[in-house]
Order: C-alpha cells, then structure tokens, then sequence
C-alpha cells in the first residue's frame, strides 16, 4: 500500500495507546493492536526511504534488563536511537539497588529527564509483571508530585507472564506472509514444546504467542508433554479469544499429530509451570543446592522427550509439507548449537533467513510501542515526519 495510504488508513484508527504503558498484550483492544502494527510498518517504511524518524531533540530511554538479552536489548536500543533517544542501560548491580534502594525510589531516580524505560524481567514466575506495575506506580507518584517533568512510558521487554514486542513483530510477521490480518483467519498455527538440553526457559513467550494469535481468528494448537503445561489463567484467555474471534483452541501432547496440516509450526522449549513456580521459591531463597537438585530432575524429564524436535519427518505432515517456521532466537539447533534440540539443522538453514526477518520487526515494534504512548495522533505524527523529508543519511 502507498505510504500516504497507510497514513489515511491509520488516521481512521481510534487509539487508547496514548499515555499508557504496554505491560500484555490482552489489555489491549484490537484497534490498539492493528495501530501499532500499523505505525511500526510506518516507520519500516520512513526509514527505508532515508526519512529520519527523530522526533525527540534529547532524552533517555532507560534499559533495564534483569536477565540476559541480545535480539530484544538491541531492538530497544535501536527503536530508542530511531526516535531520538539515547540509551542508558540501569545495571543494578553498579546502582544502590544492590544496597537496597527501594524499587519506588529507583523509578523516580532514573526518570528525571526519561520519556522511557524498557523493563525485562521473565525469571520469577509471579513476579516480574508485577515489578513493572510497582515502577508504574512509581512513576505515577513522581509525575503526580512535580518530581518528574513527564511520566516516562514503560515498555514490557519480556515478564514472567507475556512478552509483547516479541509476539507483535511474530504477528507483523504473518501479517506479511499471509497478506493481512484477514488472511490470518481459519489458519492452523502450532505453538509446541520442543526438546531442549537445558532448563528454566521462560512461558512467556508460549503465553504471548497462544494469548495474541487467537484474537484474530486462527486455529491454536498448543502443543507439549504431559506434565508441561502454561499458566492456566493465559490458557483460559487463549480459549476465550479463540471463541469470541471465531477461531479454535486445542491442546495436544503428541507433537507429530499436532503438526498435521499446520500452516504455522512454533516449535520451542519452556519450563513446566510448576516447575517456574519450584524454581522461583529457590531463587527468591537463594537456595543454590535447591537450585542444582531441581536443574538436575528437570533434565532428566527433558531427556525423555527428546523425540520433541521439528525436524523433516514432522514438516512433512504440515500444510504442503511447508509450514512456514517460527522462532523468537535463538533456537537450539540439533548438530549445531547443541548435540540435540529443538529444531533439526536441514530444517532451521531452510527457515533461518525467514526467522531473521521475523526478528528484524520488532525494532519497530518497540518504536510504535514509544511512538502512540507519547503522541495521542500518530497518523499526524508520521505525517509530519513524511513532509519534512529530513534525510537520515546525507551525501
């Protein structure tokens, strides 16, 4: 579609993005959806004809990751400079929150001259959403009182429970393989379980794929063993989204049989829930030998599932014997990045440049994110930016 198009199309679009921050993605409404999928091919498309996107002369963007990072910690750094912003990353250890400054102080202390914090915090189950609520609340405070000159707006980077910029770029992602979101309607995609010689990955990214695709009318099949199930609350969200878009929602615990006629396969490890639940209670105790005894028990039930891998034998019983790949990275490659895992090494080179494109959304994912929380009219924002045609590269 012609750019200026796009920008009469996303003006019709009612936004209830301005001033909020985007914790999970089932808090928002499917026009708050559609605009930031919208606003983030916007700014594909800015970038990619040499318009400089800066729309701030100064300010930070602050990189709080409580747990370690590549493709996400560069997309937000990335979508911050895009914008105008310099990065700060908050290391708490080399901060006075190792010596026990309070979540509530930290907030403001990092804000005075902020318009963004970027927060991952997927480790403890229970907890990590919950941390982004209380730096909201913090924040909302320091605004209230005049401590702050704006309320930065908080971006969820990946918690315990959903990771939206991740499953927003998959979604962009299918947007354009398929057509449109439209064209998303009565397909088969397939978020499974997949073998993986370690342990602990987080749910989220199962949850926030399940909880986001069924609002628009596809048919979920979740996918895992016995024993390795998401948290029930998202479970029964997926469910109700998949009812209410006109969709369908089934659980499996054969990964061959769930693969059958799939247009989409998600083949990718994560911790059982109560696993997450065991493995929080030891890391908020600090029990390293709890830790080491449940690390060991945990893969020695992955063991027994090492027939969980994608591979050509289970391509073949998808949609055309090519259902398109997904991987949120990095995928444990079977003969590559580990002896065995998720994915045969065939069938990953096969996709591997599709999952880079997939990964490359999510920049401007996060920037759309940034984009409508700060300017209550993005249409006339990205308008603006179009008619000014100020050049990102001169020669």
């Amino acid at each position: 579609m012609d750019i200026k198009k796009r920008i009469e199309k996303l003006a019709e679009l009612k936004s209830g993005l301005y001033k909020k921050d985007f914790l999970l993605t089932w808090e928002k409404s499917e026009t708050d959806l559609k605009i930031i999928l919208e606003v983030a091919t916007l700014l594909k498309e800015l970038r990619e004809k040499n318009v400089s996107c800066r729309l701030f002369d100064s300010g930070l963007a602050i990189s709080n990751f409580r747990d370690n990072s590549t493709r996400t910690r560069f997309s937000f750094a990335s979508a911050s400079n895009l914008l105008g912003l310099a990065v700060q990353d908050l290391d708490e250890e080399k901060s006075q929150i190792s010596h026990g400054e309070t979540v509530r102080e930290t907030a403001n202390m990092i804000s005075f001259l902020s318009d963004f914090i970027g927060i991952r915090d997927d480790m403890f189950l229970g907890e990590g959403n919950k941390y982004m609520r209380e730096v909201a609340d913090s924040l909302d405070e320091g605004f209230k009182e005049g401590v702050l000159p704006v309320r930065p707006g908080i971006v969820n980077l990946q918690c315990d429970m959903d990771h939206p910029t991740q499953s927003m770029a998959d979604l962009l992602h299918l947007q354009n393989e398929f057509g449109s979101l439209k064209n998303l309607k009565g397909k088969k995609i397939v978020m499974s379980w997949a073998y993986s010689p370690s342990y602990g990955k987080p749910l989220s990214v199962p949850q926030g794929i399940i909880a986001l695709m069924s609002r628009f009318g596809m048919n979920i099949e979740l996918a895992y063993p016995e024993g390795y199930g998401l948290i029930p609350e998202i479970v029964d969200i997926a469910k109700a989204n998949a009812k209410k878009s006109g969709g369908s929602f089934n659980i499996s615990h054969n990964m061959k049989d769930a693969m059958k006629d799939a247009d989409i396969v998600y083949p990718k490890s994560w911790a059982p829930f109560h696993i997450m639940q065991q493995r929080t209670e030891l890391l908020m105790a600090k029990d390293k030998n709890g830790l080491q005894e449940l690390e060991k028990v945990c893969l020695t039930n992955n063991a027994k599932h090492k027939d969980w891998e994608y591979n050509q034998d289970k391509m073949n019983v998808t949609k055309g014997k090519n259902a398109l790949y997904m991987h949120c990275l990095p995928a444990d490659i079977s003969a590559v990045s580990c002896k065995e895992g998720e994915v045969n090494a065939d069938v990953f080179e096969k996709y591997r440049i599709k999952t880079y494109i997939e990964a490359g959304y999510k920049p401007y994912i996060i920037g759309a994110m940034m984009l409508t929380n700060r300017f209550k009219k993005p249409a006339e924002v990205i308008d603006g930016l179009l008619k000014q045609n100020k050049k990102r590269v001169t020669q």
